[in-house]
């Protein structure tokens, strides 16, 4: 569980920072990045986790997102995993297709072969990880949140309404919400689990919520000139299935926003200012 620090530099009178290590989950050399806002000595902060989107890695948000004048004023540690394992040996998607494979682990733990060896994101963000980020820096485990972006707000949703009582605030950008019922999700969930749908449920945000998974709120942002929306992200499925649970949803139609950093950092204060209120 070594860490070894990549870079840091001071912003917003904190410490971003890039860190790798050897990840036991998913048997590669794992990237990630860290927001640390000044703090008196002795103090633990709040966490917000992040899960990046298709091809991204920990790079795209923490240098596109603008979250560090929010969480340097809120106090909020930010954590941002990669979406995948890389490294040499780690299967890819034959084709080189862009939504399978390299920069697209779904935030599962596969069960097929090949990728079964490494592709472990499911234990990496919701075990390995954290256990890291709790001794290295100084974070208030009982104190997390968790939100993210595409792909990553599909692993931001389940992951959240599978350890509710872990997370106290969960929200997403433009994410896909039933990946069970989307190609994107069809070819991941096939690719990584198999051809049971049954073992997909577990991770949809939509099934989960049919199946009795519940959270006392939801905050969603989607950008209505999104290219995604009707084909893999169907936000009124979630709406849906919210209301029939009684879960709170705020989903909020972005009017002229896209799928793109852009609409993320316009909105990624509210998101971390929503998530502060909850984490006290």
């Amino acid at each position: 569980m070594a860490m070894e620090t990549v870079s840091t530099n001071k912003a917003f009178g904190g410490t971003q920072g890039v860190y790798k290590h050897r990840s036991s989950s998913t048997g590669t050399e794992m990237t990630f990045s860290v927001f640390v806002p000044s703090h008196a000595a002795g103090a633990r902060l709040p966490v917000v986790w992040y899960l990046s989107g298709l091809t991204c890695t920990h790079a795209n948000v923490t240098e596109k997102g603008e979250f560090r004048r929010a969480c340097a004023e809120l106090g909020l540690i930010f954590v941002a995993p990669d979406t995948s394992p890389r490294g040499e040996g780690v299967p890819d998607d034959p084709a080189g297709a862009y939504d399978f494979g390299l920069g697209a682990g779904f935030y599962v733990d596969a069960t097929e072969a090949p990728f079964a060896k490494n592709y472990r994101m499911w234990s990496y963000v919701t075990e390995e990880l954290p256990a890291l980020v709790a001794t290295e820096f100084p974070a208030d485990m009982d104190r997390q949140s968790i939100t993210g972006h595409s792909m990553g707000g599909h692993g931001a949703l389940t992951i959240g309404l599978t350890y509710p009582d872990r997370f106290k605030a969960v929200s997403a950008f433009a994410p896909i919400v039933t990946p069970g019922q989307v190609p994107w999700g069809e070819k991941a969930l096939t690719g990584y689990l198999g051809a049971e749908r049954a073992a997909w449920r577990r991770h949809d945000a939509v099934a989960l919520i049919e199946d009795g998974a519940r959270l006392p709120g939801l905050l969603v942002d989607q950008g209505t000139a999104d290219n995604f929306l009707d084909g893999q992200l169907k936000p009124e499925l979630l709406e849906a299935a919210c209301e029939a649970a009684g879960i709170p949803l705020t989903l909020r139609r972005q009017e002229g926003y896209d799928h793109s950093y852009y609409f993320i950092s316009t909105f990624l204060a509210d998101h971390l200012r929503w998530h502060a209120e909850r984490l006290g």
